[in-house]
């Protein structure tokens, strides 16, 4: 136990430095992952001598992954793409297991083996492509979905391969149709299964859940769903990774999706970490030393041929050329099915343990260049296409254009919707953010943009393009989460305006402090108005009344602040320290401040302020800090009840 946690720290440890390191030289984190994997893998420095140890763990990593991939390829969307998915993509992967399986056939080697190698070498990798582009933000875009669509119809690929490989293993090549037969009738009775509880089940669990309003009952729910897919699909011999895209899938359409999303990133973005590290301790330097030359080649002979296979299968529906190249060159690696389906197939005697090193050490090396590669795929495609092509990289198959120059509202209650009502009819754009279930699937079925998920988190601000937005209004009363909406849109764009609505001003000057632009004490701002309409009434000219609230609102309601109390007034536990209290301090002829200047008391140090002096019966405003405290004076102070009670004590007993 002690080892194994010592294990885990160090390998935290290169991690982390890895990251650090890496990001400092502009290069990605999957590099540093994959570098921290060599390091602590079993040919260095032997932190976990048996990497396979940590598999599963590294596998719900891409279960995740699949699982985000799933919500951002709802049902519709997915039927919109089919044209893509079983054309372009059945075309890749018959084309590049045909041409790959050919060449160790040449060599001698057996047809089982063959096949299984020319499968894993036609493999690309989802867990780098969709992990690359989601950072490069460029997953919406033509070429992106082009390349999606292909590692889509890989993932489903993966399974035949892993039911036939034992099957291939006991019986040899004839019993492969067996298979597959097998494999596709267990995939469509899986497959029936989970859209039919995702479409009709998982909305009600959801809503449910939702309307608890825990937010770790949330993320417990997400992640029990996303391993209950990927586990359900195991059990019938298929890819974990395959259950928890069609259970995300089925989820991409509700609207929970974006607060799924940014709920289960933190988990997956971790173990993705530690997938990569995995792959990196598989990578064995004796071989790669011993074959160097032929690994290298065959790296750069394997990225070719996939780059030019996949560019032919994308002519079956007549794809642009540079869109084409572009999508080839973003899956010329292999991927990290592969590696799972090589070790399965070592395992059951069907490859041996070099030729699967060897696929090992390829794909290690194609995945350190992916990131790069992709990276520069449009300027390769432009080169080969030899065009200088006008485009829009960011064209995607239906996806509406990002709102700019709009107004996030955090919060849709009351205010929120009076808010959302009046922007409309001055035609300005809105996006509207709420945690409500019940209030949210009203206004989205109205037709109203509105956002399920928590506000103060990052990805959901992104999600209602935040950098875009030119107003961000806080609309709930709720100082601590207004507080980390300013700090986490401050964290996205310093330059944005942050509005907040608080109904006192008890919090006035820590929500300035935390970042916010305007804070709209709405009991001080009702009172404003009323003031307004009194003096309007009272004949004085609207241009002074507006110029005297504008003052009041540039100096933070200052006139407004404090009252005093009365018999009536009730001071419930907990509101003494934010409630401000006026109070006139008569000063006796043995007062102990007699005889003082108003510049000689340390009224910043009772923390109380000075609001008036009232001498002989005429008020003074705006008492000179020079003047001398003299007996029957009135002195009114403002502050927090019990430090105008102190006040008071020490202005008349000096203690």
């Amino acid at each position: 136990m002690g080892t194994s946690f010592l294990n885990i720290v160090i390998l935290m440890f290169i991690s982390v430095c890895a990251v650090a390191l890496f990001k400092r030289i502009h290069l990605p984190p999957i590099l540093a992952y994959l570098f921290a994997g060599v390091l602590a893998g079993p040919q260095l420095l032997s932190v976990f001598a048996h990497p396979e140890e940590m598999h599963l763990l590294a596998e719900v990593g891409i279960v995740f992954l699949l699982f985000s991939l799933g919500l951002e390829f709802s049902l519709p969307k997915l039927l919109a793409m089919r044209s893509l998915v079983f054309g372009v993509g059945l075309g890749q992967m018959v084309f590049t297991t045909a041409v790959f399986t050919c060449v160790p056939l040449f060599l001698g080697i057996p047809m089982s083996a063959s096949i299984i190698i020319g499968g894993t070498l036609a493999l690309s990798s989802t867990a780098i492509v969709i992990k690359q582009a989601t950072e490069m933000g460029i997953l919406n875009n033509r070429r992106t979905q082009l390349a999606v669509s292909i590692l889509l119809f890989q993932d489903l690929a993966v399974v035949p391969f892993l039911i036939a490989i034992p099957l291939l293993a006991q019986t040899g090549e004839v019993s492969i149709a067996l298979a597959l037969g097998e494999a596709l009738l267990k995939g469509v009775f899986v497959i029936a299964f989970l859209m039919s509880v995702g479409k009709w089940l998982l909305p009600w669990v959801f809503r449910e859940v939702a309307r608890t309003r825990t937010d770790e009952l949330f993320v417990l729910t997400t992640i029990l769903i996303a391993l209950l897919a990927g586990g359900l699909t195991y059990y019938f011999g298929l890819s974990m990774a395959l259950g928890a895209f069609l259970a995300g899938m089925m989820l991409g359409e509700s609207q929970y999706k974006y607060q799924l999303e940014a709920d289960i990133r933190p988990f997956r973005d971790i173990l993705m970490g530690l997938f990569f590290v995995t792959v990196g301790m598989q990578l064995e330097l004796t071989v790669l030393w011993n074959s160097l030359f032929e690994i290298v080649f065959g790296v750069f002979a394997l990225m070719i041929v996939k780059v030019i296979l996949v560019r032919g299968a994308s002519l079956l529906v007549k794809t642009d050329a540079t869109d084409g190249w572009s999508a080839g060159v973003k899956l010329c690696q292999i991927g990290e099915f592969s590696f799972v389906i090589a070790a399965l197939a070592t395992t059951h005697g069907v490859l041996t343990s070099e030729q699967s090193s060897l696929i090992v050490c390829m794909g290690v090396i194609s995945m350190a260049l992916t990131p790069w590669l992709m990276n520069n795929s449009v300027t390769i495609a432009r080169r080969i296409v030899n065009k200088d092509i006008s485009f829009d990289d960011n064209v995607s198959f239906g996806n509406a254009e990002p709102l700019t120059n709009h107004v996030i509202i955090c919060g849709f209650g009351r205010v929120g919707q009076s808010v959302a009502r009046m922007l409309k009819m001055e035609g300005i754009h809105f996006v509207a953010i709420d945690m409500d279930p019940v209030r949210v699937h009203e206004s989205r079925n109205a037709g109203e943009p509105v956002i399920f998920g928590d506000a103060s988190q990052k990805d959901i601000l992104i999600t209602a393009n935040v950098e875009g937005a030119k107003l961000v209004l806080v609309t709930f009363d709720q100082v601590d989460k207004a507080k980390q909406v300013i700090t986490q849109t401050r964290s996205i764009t310093s330059t944005i305006d942050v509005m907040v609505r608080t109904k006192r001003d008890y919090q006035l000057e820590s929500l300035y402090s935390a970042g916010a632009n305007q804070v709209v004490p709405e009991l001080q701002e009702g009172s404003l108005m009323l003031v307004s309409q009194v003096l309007h009434y009272a004949g004085v000219p609207m241009s002074r009344i507006l110029k005297r609230v504008r003052a009041e609102r540039k100096g933070r309601y200052d006139h407004m602040h404090g009252f005093y109390p009365g018999e009536t007034t009730e001071i419930t536990y907990g509101t003494e320290d934010k409630l401000e209290f006026i109070h006139a301090v008569v000063l006796s002829e043995h007062a102990s401040c007699i005889g003082k200047a108003i510049k000689d008391i340390d009224f910043s140090r009772m923390r109380v302020a000075i609001k008036g002096l009232r001498r002989d019966g005429n008020e003074v405003k705006d008492p000179d800090q020079d003047a001398i405290l003299q007996a029957h004076d009135v002195l009114v102070i403002a502050g927090k009840p019990r430090r105008v009670e102190r006040a008071e004590r020490k202005l008349l007993e000096g203690s």
